[in-house]
């Protein structure tokens, strides 16, 4: 086996999606680093692979780090995987890579599943452009103001969400983006009681509410539609008139945006009023 770092890719749920290659990385490497070596021995046992496994997740990472890297430089090759998919998406093992890189230690991907990727291709939802944010805050104030700033954004946006926030998410998802905009939720990808749903948000979480869900989710929301002129000018205006008069904020928001003058005119006397 040719030294160095292997990150290699691992079925969401069904074993068989496990390649030949990366079988054959796992069962010919030194050691596999594994997030959760438990659940790893499902995999093992299922392909027959008897390599020793050591753990490297979220908290002791930073602990494992020297250890791993001296193997590395003394030539074994080291496979690291993570519980399902593609290492380092929302798992542990930036670390051991970035490490491995500045030491000068070659790293192969042996690619494989991908939560993100397989999710988008069910969606139904645009995905030529996408933005991936991992799992939102879990704190409620956090998430809705992480949200609320993602509102805008034009790609597909994809989150990951454990089901026992799915609900709240999907709420203050709706509050922020609109409860008409288009959404899909993705659970169970691969695995026996897999769903896919495309809907819109606010009918997502009143179905995340009425039947709990369970298993690992995906959400895949479609981007804001691009502002038209009149947004662009209400958006220019109400900036404008916090520094000079009514007319004069309405004239430069009109020259600028090319919106409306009748329609800014009636929306800057609206905002003095209020």
């Amino acid at each position: 086996m040719t030294p160095g770092l292997y990150i290699v890719a691992t079925p969401l749920g069904h074993l068989k999606d496990l390649s030949p290659r990366a079988l054959e990385v796992l069962q010919s490497v030194n050691v596999i680093a594994a997030e959760d070596t438990r659940h790893s021995q499902i995999l093992c046992r299922q392909w027959g692979i008897q390599t020793p496994l050591i753990s490297v997740h979220d908290h002791n990472e930073r602990d494992r780090l020297d250890g791993l890297l001296a193997r590395l430089g003394a030539k074994e090759a080291i496979a690291l995987i993570s519980d399902a998919g593609t290492p380092l998406i929302s798992d542990p093992g930036y670390l051991l890579v970035r490490g491995a890189r500045m030491a000068g230690v070659p790293v192969y991907a042996v690619a494989g599943p991908s939560a993100i990727t397989a999710a988008l291709s069910v969606a139904g939802v645009p995905c030529d452009r996408f933005v991936f944010e991992g799992f939102p805050p879990a704190q409620a104030a956090a998430r809705r103001s992480y949200f609320a700033a993602l509102a805008s954004e034009p790609r597909t946006l994809v989150f990951y969400e454990s089901p026992h926030r799915l609900a709240a998410s999907l709420d203050d998802l709706s509050a922020a983006f609109g409860g008409t905009r288009e959404a899909a939720l993705v659970r169970e990808l691969t695995k026996r009681f897999e769903e896919g749903l495309l809907s819109t948000l606010g009918e997502l979480a009143v179905h995340a509410h009425a039947h709990a869900p369970r298993g690992e989710c995906v959400l895949v929301v479609r981007g804001a539609p691009p502002p038209t002129e009149t947004d662009e000018g209400e958006r220019v205006l109400t900036l404008l008139m916090a520094e000079l008069p009514l007319r004069q904020a309405v004239d430069l928001a009109v020259a600028i945006t090319g919106a409306s003058k009748k329609v800014l005119y009636a929306r800057a006397l609206e905002l003095k009023r209020t």
